[in-house]
């Protein structure tokens, strides 16, 4: 499994890069954890180990622990998602609606930027 790495310019915490970068660009370096974390609290409430468990099945990557309480704390305080009562130990998460919206648009957003990648590629690509 991959574990999840900021790229390349990613780590500034700019409230919006020029030319927008969307509702998660203020994570940063944590935008890609972020959109994992509330992709898979879209299917449904979860808590920490679940959530990891759940990122790796659907995406093949592996969220480091420290990574992901950041990335819960970010969203938590940003009202992206919040924390459930839970009976034991375990801390059980789910997303907002506001959470749910940030979502819509930022994967919108990447499935632009998807969309006109692969059709470059498709139509002719070939290295220099």
């Amino acid at each position: 499994m991959a574990t999840a790495q900021p790229a390349e310019g990613e780590g500034r915490d700019e409230a919006r890069p020029p030319g927008g970068g969307g509702p998660l660009a203020a994570f940063g370096r944590y935008a890609g954890s972020a959109t994992l974390i509330l992709s898979s609290l879209a299917g449904g409430p979860k808590h920490g180990y679940a959530l990891t468990k759940d990122i790796e099945a659907f995406a093949g990557v592996r969220v480091a622990p420290g990574t992901m309480y950041e990335a819960l704390s970010r969203l938590e305080r940003q009202g992206f998602i919040e924390a459930l009562e839970s009976a034991d130990r375990r801390r059980p998460y789910r997303i907002t609606a506001t959470g749910a919206a940030a979502l819509g648009e930022h994967l919108a957003l990447q499935r632009r930027v998807a969309d006109i990648g692969l059709g470059r590629l498709g139509g002719g690509w070939s290295p220099a």
